[in-house]
């Protein structure tokens, strides 16, 4: 979260945040809109509540993208960070998808920053994938297959490139569509198409020696 009062100098867009709550049925993005409009208008607290709504998806999010759960608190801290500055340039469309392209690019940040640093450990690959803490009442074995599962695709997913590994998580993670993951990556609709083809061919022959975890 963050600790200072918001300073001045948004334009509020009341109107225009009205307009688009009008238009759209999904409660989530309606508060959403509400939130932003209060933080450009002061409300710190506003904007931390956005900030707990979204920071364990995203970490979920940045942890798949980075394989690193340290680089991924890294990426989302940057990521609350650059969204709070450039909250002017949203224009109150989803706020969530904005959020992701944030992270999206802050995760790939991270990685290419690490990467110049190669006299220092590199560890991101060894660690634990994150997932959500197992209920009480999970069944050991159930859950010793699940976290197999869970370490092997975390595997394949570092063998992809990165705009691959973005685009298979957006699609078949996050439930965006094409043409949403392209506005979230930048590229053209042919480009993600390409990407998530490819990152499954390649998904399929990096988990060759692991189908056995996959099937019931």
């Amino acid at each position: 979260m963050l600790d200072s009062a918001a300073g001045g100098g948004w334009p509020p867009n009341v109107e225009e945040l009205a307009r688009s709550v009008e238009r759209t049925a999904d409660p989530s993005r309606e508060r959403d809109l509400r939130l932003v409009e209060r933080t450009r208008q002061g409300d710190l607290d506003a904007f931390n509540e956005l900030v707990i709504h979204y920071q364990d998806h995203l970490l979920a999010l940045a942890t798949r993208l980075t394989g690193d759960v340290e680089a991924a608190h890294d990426a989302v801290q940057e990521s609350f960070i650059r969204a709070y500055r450039n909250l002017h340039a949203f224009r109150g469309d989803s706020f969530r998808a904005w959020l992701t392209r944030i992270v999206v690019n802050a995760s790939t940040d991270v990685l290419r920053l690490r990467k110049r640093r190669p006299s220092e450990p590199y560890p991101e690959r060894e660690d634990e994938p994150w997932e959500p803490p197992a209920g009480a009442s999970a069944d050991p074995e159930r859950e010793a297959v699940r976290r197999a599962q869970a370490r092997a695709l975390s595997a394949a997913l570092a063998g992809l490139t990165e705009g691959q590994r973005a685009a298979i998580l957006l699609f078949d993670v996050e439930g965006y569509d094409y043409p949403e993951i392209a506005r979230i990556a930048g590229v053209s609709l042919g480009t993600v198409k390409s990407r998530i083809h490819r990152g499954r061919l390649a998904m399929r022959a990096l988990l060759e020696d692991s189908m056995e975890l996959f099937r019931d």
